[in-house]
């Protein structure tokens, strides 16, 4: 009875989501056509309570690169994304995707106009299986979408696993898993939230394959934040560094200062 139950739950959260998506896609919403960055963040300012977290944050994201975000806990990182995603409203500056301004959309909104997040502890269904995660991702798309081929081919593990339910994975195949829940949209845009985090090293190397072969491919770009310096370097083609809730270094990756940023992420 209770597999029965998560099943039908699942059901009901897919309908739930397209019926969310489909009025907007019939009265013709527009989605991204990037003529500069896909992704333009400016100015962002926020607070929980009267504690300033966000101060004045920007930088872009391009098709066909991965940017990363680097620093210690506590520099605002998660929050960051939250409102990039319109997880929480944003107090002041803008979130542009396309060209077209979303700080004031919802998430639901947002995942429709093509952004994929994979958040910090993965969040799958751990009552639900993994074919059942998988179509989760499929919310957004047309009824009777099928799963791309492409989330078996960056992540095999996930076919042998079809049939098991999420919490059974290990850490590392839930991560996976989450990766290609997100993936499973075709997004213009894969935000990722500290995707090494708890992961055994030879997969943190999958993950890391995956990503670069996803920007190869020039079909998205990808935001990445990250504590793991050397993981976040190496795949990096832009990055930017968060202290106390600002900016502090940016830059591309040839003419990034290893010193600097290290010590910036040195608690």
């Amino acid at each position: 009875m209770a597999a029965s139950a998560a099943t039908s739950a699942f059901t009901n959260a897919v309908a739930a989501a397209r019926a969310h998506a489909a009025p907007a896609a019939m009265a013709g919403e527009a989605t991204a056509q990037p003529t500069g960055p896909l992704l333009d963040v400016e100015a962002l300012q926020q607070y929980y309570g009267g504690s300033h977290i966000l101060r004045n944050v920007g930088f872009s994201a391009a098709v066909g690169e991965i940017t990363v975000v680097l620093g210690r806990n506590g520099v605002g990182k998660t929050t960051l994304l939250k409102s990039l995603m319109g997880v929480v409203p944003v107090r002041s500056g803008s979130v542009r995707f396309g060209g077209v301004d979303i700080t004031a959309d919802t998430p639901y909104r947002r995942a429709r106009r093509g952004i994929g997040y994979v958040p910090q502890g993965r969040e799958i269904f751990a009552r639900l299986t993994v074919a059942e995660n998988l179509q989760m991702g499929l919310a957004t798309r047309r009824a009777g979408s099928a799963l791309p081929a492409q989330l078996f081919e960056l992540f095999p593990v996930l076919k042998a696993m079809l049939h098991r339910r999420g919490g059974d994975l290990s850490g590392g195949q839930q991560q996976q898993l989450a990766i290609a829940r997100a993936l499973a949209a075709q997004p213009a845009l894969l935000v990722l939230d500290e995707p090494t985090e708890g992961i055994q090293p030879s997969i943190i190397k999958d993950i890391g394959r995956a990503l670069v072969h996803l920007r190869r491919k020039g079909e998205m770009a990808i935001l990445v934040v990250e504590q793991y310096f050397e993981w976040a370097r190496d795949i990096a083609d832009d990055y930017a560094v968060m202290d106390r809730g600002k900016v502090v270094l940016s830059g591309t990756r040839e003419t990034m200062n290893e010193e600097q940023v290290r010590d910036r992420m040195t608690v």
